[in-house]
């Protein structure tokens, strides 16, 4: 059944094999065993991707359940003192996060959890977490994939900022109805090509509005050096700028009305935070967001 759940979940043989640390043969085989076992077809193979079967999805559903009742049941036995959570743990973090919140203190989760082999994947691109045979994945922003189990961490803030350049040059807005006589540097989606409207908190309520782009990126870091050229008006998480803002090398402005905050969760498949070293890193990852200020609504 885990053999079975985890190709279901990673909607390969090969990435299945990669993460459960077996030969790709022995996966194929379990699986002929399995079906023959059952006396019905679980999974269908084309060249391209895998599929399941009418059955294969009715005994995937209750694969789901059994696994989770049993990972419950031994998980209360195994807190009495079989020691330590253990084992491979794999994790996908957005790039300028991970570098910036996480992984500056990973040794310390490593230190406290010395038996958890973590493999720790950087990236901006949004990718299907079961595809990718991850157990967890922090997101930001509103959530997708129903299908996932997102646990709420805290609430991402931004601002709006500019160089003082910027700001003796074309003045400093005063509203963000000001927003039409400036320059922005603008985010646009990978996904979409499309550039991201700014929004405000004003009287309560979310205003949005397009703003006139002088450059356009996809990367947050790119982001902070284009606004720190002069380049314009930029809104950015405001612990990626808090260093420049305290050194003044970037200035605050519309703190009146500022953006909206995105909410930071963490991803992962139903019945898996039942597993020990899921939920240590799980806990340990709010405690990182639960001391950044920046991270709070």
């Amino acid at each position: 059944m885990q053999t079975f759940v985890r190709i279901v979940e990673a909607n390969s043989y090969t990435k299945a094999a990669e993460t459960l640390d077996l030969p790709r043969a022995a996966l194929t085989a379990t699986i002929k065993k399995l079906e023959a076992f059952l006396g019905t077809q679980l999974l269908q193979r084309t060249t391209r991707r895998l599929s399941l079967t009418p059955d294969g999805a009715d005994y995937f559903r209750k694969c789901l359940e059994i696994l989770q009742a049993v990972e419950d049941a031994e998980s209360t036995y195994r807190g009495q003192g079989a020691g330590p959570p253990r084992g491979k743990l794999r994790v996908e973090l957005p790039g300028t996060f991970g570098r910036n919140v996480v992984m500056p203190h990973i040794a310390a989760f490593c230190r406290r959890y010395p038996e958890i082999d973590l493999v720790v994947s950087l990236s901006d691109r949004v990718r299907d977490l079961t595809e990718e045979g991850a157990d967890c994945a922090l997101r930001i922003g509103a959530l997708q994939d129903s299908a996932m189990i997102g646990r709420p961490l805290g609430s991402m803030r931004f601002v709006t900022c500019a160089a003082p350049s910027y700001l003796q040059q074309h003045g400093v807005p005063q509203a963000w109805t000001d927003l039409g006589e400036h320059r922005c540097v603008s985010h646009f989606s990978g996904r979409t090509g499309r550039p991201f409207d700014w929004d405000f908190m004003v009287d309560g309520r979310v205003v949005t509005t397009e703003v006139r782009s002088a450059i356009a990126v996809n990367d947050a870091e790119a982001s902070i050096s284009c606004v720190l050229q002069g380049m314009g008006l930029a809104q950015v998480a405001r612990y990626q700028v808090r260093a420049h803002l305290t050194s003044g090398t970037l200035i605050e402005v519309l703190a009146a009305t500022p953006p909206t905050p995105m909410p930071v969760s963490l991803l992962y498949p139903q019945g898996r935070m039942a597993s020990p070293r899921l939920r240590v890193f799980a806990e340990w990852l709010a405690e990182q967001v639960r001391q950044d200020a920046d991270l709070q609504s």
